[in-house]
């Protein structure tokens, strides 16, 4: 797709190393530097990751006439730049890290410069695109007037998403949704409070305030609350963001912002939109934030939820901890009671319970073009709800043997009237010494009977 991001342009540089003693001249820690990874941030950021996504991207913003700014001009290719000059020199934000522990961060020229000057190639840029996403970094390029009526211009027929800044601009009025993060909307409102209910009260005052279509307030891990606004009122979904084990949060709103612009882009309507982009948003993090962005090979891909990557690092972390890793397989469509008490009994004998569940393409190899009757998104997201489960790990073969083997469980659980012994796993357990045990099996439950009788009634 053609997307234009407009908005402030930093750079960001990530000091990353490690530190076991203290300096002789004061009480602080001594980084011993192991790398120094410089990166487009900002408005650049929010590029890059649509440009790494495979879309045609321009960024229009402003730059200084320092190396710095040629500096990020090069951390940009394939990325076609429409800068006009910013008058001051080019800020930078240095973040010190020992390990995964953020030390300091070191701030070069941020101070909130004056309004720049937007040039005619700046505003023509914003014409004949798919999306445009503005990222507002408080530095001004959102509030130049120019720049603020050809968006105007442009929402009209094209679905603008605003991502905006406690000391930004106010958005335009028009847009298809802003998304504030839970702390900018507490800035732009005198709502109190927290979690989902401050979300909803300060999402249907933005609406009103902003003049715009739709408010998605962010809350981190928990997800997003979508206000829209229409002639019948304000109507206000919550968006949940999957499970997922995340370190650091940098840009995870750009990657939200920039999903929902994708996804509006597609035709979604504004909550699918914010739900794709909360995902994309949790995919990002579990695959290790903006150092696996970076990598020469790009981040590893991760769906969520249920992820290998999820199901690997909580067995790691069990494992970490001295405990014990059980795993169980199987298709779970249409989860029944025989299914739950099964999977009560397998977590009951570890520490946390991973789940080896039949793709649908598997699912249907062994039991008939008819199954699943549940995708196994859903059947993804149901077991995950039962808080017996801790992750799911999605297989395409006959049997689990091979994703077994990725995580290695020191016990498999299976219900049924057999005993271990004639279990097909027990012989891939044995290769790291794992063990296999049965747990009770409850007659008279089946999904292919459930099945039969929904049938039946229907």
């Amino acid at each position: 797709m053609r997307i234009t991001v407009v908005g402030d342009t930093l750079l960001d540089v990530d000091v990353s190393g490690t530190s076991e003693r203290l300096s002789p001249d004061a009480p602080v820690p001594v980084v011993d530097v192991r790398t120094d990874d410089r990166r487009a941030g900002g408005a650049g950021l929010v590029a890059t990751m649509l440009a790494k996504d495979g879309h045609d991207v321009t960024l229009v913003t402003v730059l200084s006439d320092d190396s710095r700014a040629d500096e990020i001009r090069a951390l940009l290719p394939g990325i076609r730049v429409v800068a006009g000059p910013s008058g001051v020199p080019t800020p930078v934000k240095t973040r010190v890290r020992v390990v995964d522990h953020a030390l300091v961060r070191i701030d070069e020229g941020c101070e909130t410069p004056p309004v720049p000057e937007a040039t005619t190639e700046m505003t023509d840029a914003l014409e004949g695109q798919d999306a445009v996403v503005v990222a507002d970094y408080g530095r001004g390029v959102a509030a130049s007037p120019a720049v603020r009526d050809a968006i105007a211009r442009v929402a009209e027929t094209t679905p603008v998403v605003w991502d905006p800044h406690p000391k930004g601009a106010t958005p335009v009025a028009g847009i298809a949704v802003a998304t504030p993060n839970a702390a900018e909307a507490r800035k732009a409102t005198d709502v109190a409070g927290d979690g989902v209910p401050f979300a909803t009260d300060a999402a249907r005052a933005l609406l009103e305030a902003w003049g715009i279509d739709a408010v998605a307030v962010t809350l981190g891990d928990r997800g997003a609350l979508v206000a829209t606004g229409s002639d019948t009122g304000v109507d206000s979904r919550f968006v949940p963001a999957p499970s997922i084990t995340a370190g650091d949060p940098c840009g995870a709103g750009d990657r939200l912002a920039a999903g929902v612009a994708v996804a509006l882009a597609s035709g979604a309507s504004v909550v699918d939109a914010v739900a794709a982009g909360v995902a994309d948003a949790s995919e990002y993090l579990a695959a290790g934030g903006v150092t696996a962005l970076l990598a020469d090979d790009g981040p590893a891909p991760v769906a969520v939820p249920g992820t290998d990557r999820d199901a690997l690092r909580i067995v790691h972390d069990i494992r970490a901890a001295g405990g014990t890793v059980v795993a169980t397989g199987g298709c779970f469509d249409l989860l029944h009671a025989g299914h739950a008490r099964t999977l009560s009994a397998a977590r009951a004998l570890g520490d946390c319970l991973v789940v080896c569940l039949n793709s649908d393409s598997s699912v249907r190899a062994l039991k008939g073009p008819e199954r699943p009757i549940m995708t196994q998104e859903d059947r993804v997201e149901l077991l995950l709800a039962l808080d017996c489960v801790d992750a799911v790990v999605v297989f395409d073969e006959h049997t689990p043997d091979e994703a077994l083997r990725r995580f290695r469980p020191d016990v498999w659980a299976k219900g049924g009237d057999y005993t271990a012994s004639e279990l097909p796993e027990s012989a891939t357990l044995a290769e790291w010494g794992g063990r296999v045990v049965t747990v009770p099996f409850h007659p008279g439950r089946s999904t292919t009977r459930l099945a039969a009788a929904l049938a039946h009634v229907g």
